[in-house]
């Protein structure tokens, strides 16, 4: 008996099945609820305030994914809606403009939220000067606000905006 087709037949069965765990699992798997479904909802103009703290890039780009897609559900309209990002944390220094052409692409993003949505960007002054910035070293499209934690409540409670994270 010739063992080496028998080989290679036993090193490619293993092989294959290396190469198609999905499809295995998708055969072993089953869906006794079915799968979900989305429900077709209008959303009217809404007011929000996001407490904003991230370390990331990509955390920062998913908050501005996030608010600039709320924006757009919700009618984008600049008399009934306000969305704010309130910074109080790392990502302050993607904001300073001494690291502009480090995060040149961020910024322009977010300075093109704020220009074409109903998006504010705040960003608490002290956190700010913690980092050992001072207003003129934010880029102008963020106000600076006396502190974020202050601004959040006021938002909440003097506007009714709702508190996202």
């Amino acid at each position: 008996m010739n063992i080496k087709p028998l080989f290679l037949l036993l090193v490619s069965g293993i092989f294959i099945n290396t190469l198609t765990p999905v499809a295995w699992a998708e055969k072993t798997v089953s869906a006794p609820w079915g799968g979900a479904t989305v429900t077709a909802t209008r959303y009217k103009p809404q007011k929000v305030v996001y407490d904003v703290n991230v370390g990331t890039v990509e955390k920062l780009v998913s908050v501005l994914d996030r608010a600039s897609y709320l924006s757009k559900i919700t009618g984008a309209d600049p008399f009934e809606q306000s969305i704010v990002l309130v910074l109080h944390g790392p990502e302050i220094h993607f904001f300073a403009i001494k690291n502009h052409s480090r995060y040149k692409a961020l910024m322009q993003r977010a300075q093109s939220l704020v220009e074409s949505e109903t998006l504010k960007i705040k960003m608490c002054k002290i956190a700010a000067e913690g980092k050992g910035y001072k207003p003129g070293d934010i880029h102008g499209f963020v106000e600076m606000v006396p502190m974020g934690d202050a601004e959040i409540i006021r938002l909440q409670y003097e506007e009714n905006h709702a508190y996202m994270q």
